[in-house]
């Protein structure tokens, strides 16, 4: 007989963003392990405070900025008291009591009570018309004051001041910013992005007074605030103050109840409060490692981890948060993060561009990220966000650090969409919480095709926008062909405005050959492109146009210029192709003698099945290929780099099929292939699927009945399972099948988009017309890589022929030089 557990009881104080971010996190992973009881203060149901700015400024409704309505409450049996202040706790008989006598037992608890706004304590702080800048209530009363009166004044110049400020000057008021630092915002930003910043507010119609310190606000004859005072002696008009001078953690309940509070309910990494570890503490009134954290991107990392926690996981540790901060004005673009007014031991990377507009501070400390002051370009924001968190080494990058994501070569990345380079637990939209793996879940399981349905169903881009660009990217490569709005078509690099599409159109439409060509008839802005443009633009003509378009070794990268990898101590690694992983003795010995001869230092096995030599002298490739006497294994090209193979039939017990026959027979089918990315391949002999074939670009099973074909994985930064594409009988169908794929994929595909974001963009419903339900198609697109494969020449036994330009491999002399 099955006995039922009672559930235990908790109870949360505070209806705000952290503490109902909680339960949302706690009902995903322990959904029946509580009743939960909360306690708001508010009239209201939770709702996006961040976004009281918007309303301020009339650009949303408070309806809009609702996270959780009412019946999110009673879908998920949560008890909601709105209204209602505890004003007690009872730790001994666990019990939290409210002013009015309603009560709640409790077996675990947790504070969530917020801030209060910080007024000034000068006289005249308690008049009518003197308000501070928390809720919805005081957004709605500084809504009524634009209605009557006509002359606001904001004191602070942080942050919420702005925001507030600009909210009232859009009411109609005539609006002026009171700022006792010389800059605004200067916990946030340097003196010259808050000139900026000050510059385009101003443009608004804000005035600022900065440098100025309240003394006192006075009274009219009707007993409101008239005017404030300063301790220079200036007096100015003033019929509404708003006060954004601060916050203080609202930590006075927990203090009354005999928890332990320093400038906040003082918390330990698990967010149970030190005093009594049946209470938990999260948001802006708890106080971790001494930082009471006021920006919601920390409070969401808190409930997490008390979700963890409360749900008896106990794996959780939150150590602390880096904080960014971007300012809700519409129009200006601005972010920080870290530090980033430098120090010692810090170095300045800064791009300031006054007349755009533009001003960018980097801060490097010991080869790491440590700050950024963004204005006016905000784009990366979130990439050097990320970077500072991760704590990862810029070194390699750090010449191209000032110019954005998109402008990193990084393998494997190059020319992908910032939303492509992100991982699944990457952040997206701050104001949220919500990362990129909870977007691209929500748009596959549930069908949304546009970006409103994103922001409804994840928030997503619902608060302050400026994440609604990556939202789109998500949406555009997870939905694909299904996408319903029309996205800007991104430019290929500066030199044009046309997209990778357009090109390739045009080259196929007017039979272009040259990338001279190209940039002549497409009306390019830099006569003889860039290093972004010009290697796509190459491989769209070759690709495009086989044995007419001449490969121009030049718009190539390093690594296939030289037909070996360089290492970050500038020599080379070479790894020679042996088909499906299969070598022999005699290979072996050749590869024993040339890392003798040659003094290569490293010989490494890959996780492809080959060899890989490593520390090769540039000036040494041609004699070790030579010596060597192996096909080029093209481990560096943007094409065919391996085709990895169990034993199958021939010699596993288990084997259904020859695998590594299929393998060679691949491999021999594919060599030389050049495609817009790299393309690895695995072959299985059976469903142990010991070839790791589930996450190749195509991946090829064996079943009783013949064989299983997969496409679309990956295991690089971020995993992806390659889809089931269909089933064959026969070695000639998997021939035919795969490289129609790959062809499929060399027409259509954009330059160093791989086939999983690929198929995220066209979608494997087109495919399978194209490649299995279409058999005449699919035979045409074979036979068409056929023929284009079938004039490449192997570059390390025919350098002339493949256009290897060996005059890179001679050292320059100096007596050449001379």
């Amino acid at each position: 007989m099955l006995m039922s557990v009672k559930k235990q009881k908790l109870v949360v104080v505070g209806n705000g963003m952290a503490g109902i971010r909680v339960l949302e996190e706690l009902i995903k992973l322990a959904p029946e392990l509580y009743d939960i009881t909360v306690f708001g203060a508010e009239p209201h149901p939770n709702y996006n405070r961040i976004m009281l700015s918007p309303v301020l400024a009339g650009e949303q409704k408070f309806e809009d900025i609702v996270l959780n309505d009412w019946d999110w409450y009673t879908s998920n049996n949560v008890t909601l008291h709105v209204g209602r202040e505890v004003t007690e706790i009872d730790r001994v008989k666990r019990l939290v009591k409210c002013a009015d006598g309603t009560t709640a037992e409790y077996d675990r608890l947790l504070l969530a009570t917020g801030s209060n706004s910080f007024i000034l304590p000068v006289p005249g702080s308690t008049l009518p018309g003197v308000i501070g800048y928390r809720d919805i209530a005081d957004t709605e009363a500084m809504l009524d004051a634009a209605k009557h009166y006509k002359k606001a004044v904001v004191i602070g110049g942080g942050l919420l001041g702005l925001e507030a400020a600009n909210g009232l000057a859009l009411q109609g008021m005539d609006v002026s910013v009171v700022h006792l630092p010389t800059w605004l915002m200067e916990r946030q930003l340097d003196p010259t992005a808050a000139g900026l910043l000050q510059k385009s507010l101003e443009s608004k119609g804000l005035k600022f007074l900065l440098a100025k310190n309240t003394k006192a606000l006075h009274a009219g004859a009707d007993g409101r605030v008239s005017t404030i005072e300063f301790t220079d002696g200036e007096i100015h008009k003033a019929d509404l103050v708003v006060m954004a001078v601060g916050i203080r953690p609202n930590d006075k309940l927990a203090a009354s109840s005999g928890l332990h509070c320093n400038r906040g309910v003082v918390v330990s990494d698990t967010l149970q409060t030190i005093t009594d570890p049946k209470i938990y503490s999260v948001g802006e009134c708890a106080s971790h490692r001494g930082v009471a954290y006021g920006l919601v991107a920390p409070l969401f990392e808190q409930a997490k981890v008390c979700a963890n926690h409360l749900a008896q996981f106990g794996i959780g540790r939150y150590e602390g948060s880096v904080t960014s901060t971007k300012l809700k004005v519409t129009g200006v673009d601005l972010f920080s993060a870290g530090n980033f007014m430098g120090g010692e031991g810090c170095e300045e990377l800064l791009l300031s561009d006054p007349i755009g507009g533009v001003y960018k501070k980097l801060i490097i400390k010991e080869d790491k990220l440590v700050g950024a002051c963004l204005y006016g370009d905000t784009a990366d924001g979130s990439w050097y966000f990320k970077l500072m968190r991760e704590g990862k080494a810029v070194g390699e990058i750090r010449d191209k650090l000032m110019f954005g994501q998109n402008n990193i070569g990084d393998t494997g990345h190059e020319g992908q969409s910032q939303a492509s380079k992100m991982a699944d637990t990457d952040e997206v939209c701050g104001c949220n919480g919500v990362c990129k793996g909870t977007i691209v879940q929500a748009i596959k399981t549930k069908g949304l095709f546009t970006i409103e349905e994103v922001r409804k169903h994840t928030k997503a881009s619902a608060s302050c926008g400026s994440c609604t660009g990556l939202c789109e990217q998500i949406l555009m490569s997870t939905a694909g062909a299904d996408y319903s709005a029309t996205p800007k078509t991104k430019p290929m690099c500066g030199c044009t405005d046309h997209g990778h599409q357009a090109v390739r159109d045009m080259i196929f439409k007017h039979h272009l050959l040259t990338k001279e060509e190209v940039f002549s008839t497409m009306n390019w802005r830099t006569p003889n492109g860039c290093a972004s443009c010009r290697p796509a633009v190459n491989y769209y003509l070759i690709s495009s146009w086989p044995g007419e378009a001449v490969d121009d070794p030049q718009s190539r990268f390093i690594n296939e210029r030289a037909h070996a990898n360089i290492q970050k101590d500038k020599t080379y690694s070479v790894v020679p192709r042996m088909w499906g992983g299969e070598t022999t003795a005699a290979e072996l010995r050749r590869i024993a003698d040339v890392v003798d001869k040659f003094n290569i230092p490293t010989v490494k096995v890959t996780g492809g099945q080959r060899i890989d030599l490593l520390g090769v002298k540039k000036e040494d490739l041609q004699a070790v290929w030579k010596d060597l006497d192996m096909p080029c294994g093209h481990a560096y090209a943007k094409g065919l780099r391996t085709v990895k193979t169990c034993v199958g039939s021939e010699w596993c017990r288990f084997g259904t099929q020859d695998s590594t026959q299929m393998g060679k027979d691949l491999e021999h089918a594919l060599f030389k292939m050049y495609a817009p990315h790299k393309v690895k391949l695995a072959v299985s002999g059976c469903p142990r699927n010991c070839a790791e074939s589930g996450i190749k670009d195509v991946g090829v099973i064996g079943v009783d009945s013949g064989w299983e074909i997969y496409v679309g994985g990956n295991g690089g930064i971020k995993t992806e399972v390659a889809q089931f594409l269909c089933r064959v009988k026969t070695s000639d169908e998997v021939l035919a099948v795969s490289g129609a794929f790959l062809q499929l994929y060399r027409k259509e595909a954009w330059y160093l988009e791989r086939t999983v974001h690929y198929l995220e963009r066209v979608g494997l419903d087109h495919v399978k017309a194209r490649v299995i339900d279409d058999v005449a198609n699919r035979d045409a697109l074979w036979a068409e890589l056929q023929a284009a494969l079938a004039i490449e020449e192997d570059p390390w036994h025919k350098p002339e022929q493949a256009q290897v330009d060996l005059r890179q491999f001679i050292p320059i002399t100096l007596a050449e030089v001379v």
